[in-house]
């Protein structure tokens, strides 16, 4: 005997919520790859070099985070290195493994690239620390993320480590 499921529609507000939410995410991805674009790079190499500010990454990590194949972080990190933004560097644990590591001159794009990201600072700006705290907290039990302690995921500099990454042209 089959049973029928209902499946039940979202109500008004948590339909308002999640346009709101999805308008914000396409806000912030459209001045992320500008501010990318203002530094010469691509959104997929703005991310690396935000991710590898953070700490040197072995490249299949990276892959991971950046959500995309390998021979793709392989590529992404050839051009940046060919710019002096990054370099590979044996991996001190194990030799075999090579990391991905930001250069000064990577880490001062990363930093430029993080300040001007006027889009998500601003707004923030005007709300309170209250309501930052609270927001903040909203979003991560969303996630499904910490509620205390470091951002749990969350790159330095603010940039996501999600978004549809394969097959993104470098």
């Amino acid at each position: 005997m089959a049973t029928s499921h209902k499946i039940r529609r979202p109500d008004e507000l948590t339909l308002e919520v999640v346009d709101l939410i999805g308008a914000v995410v396409a806000r912030y991805h459209e001045e992320y790859e500008e501010a990318a674009a203002e530094h010469a790079l691509t959104g997929a190499q703005a991310r690396l070099l935000s991710l590898l500010s953070l700490e040197p990454l072995p490249m299949r990590k990276l892959a991971q985070r950046l959500r995309c194949e390998p021979s793709n972080v392989t590529g992404i990190v050839d051009r940046l290195e060919a710019r002096g933004l990054v370099e590979r560097r044996p991996d001190p644990a194990d030799r075999r493994v090579k990391l991905a590591a930001v250069t000064e001159e990577g880490r001062t794009v990363a930093r430029g690239l993080r300040e001007s990201l006027r889009f998500a600072r601003e707004p923030l700006a005007g709300l309170s620390e209250g309501e930052r705290l609270a927001l903040r907290d909203l979003l991560r039990r969303m996630l499904g993320a910490p509620q205390e302690g470091p951002q749990g995921g969350m790159p330095e500099e603010g940039m996501p480590e999600e978004g549809p990454q394969r097959g993104v042209p470098q």
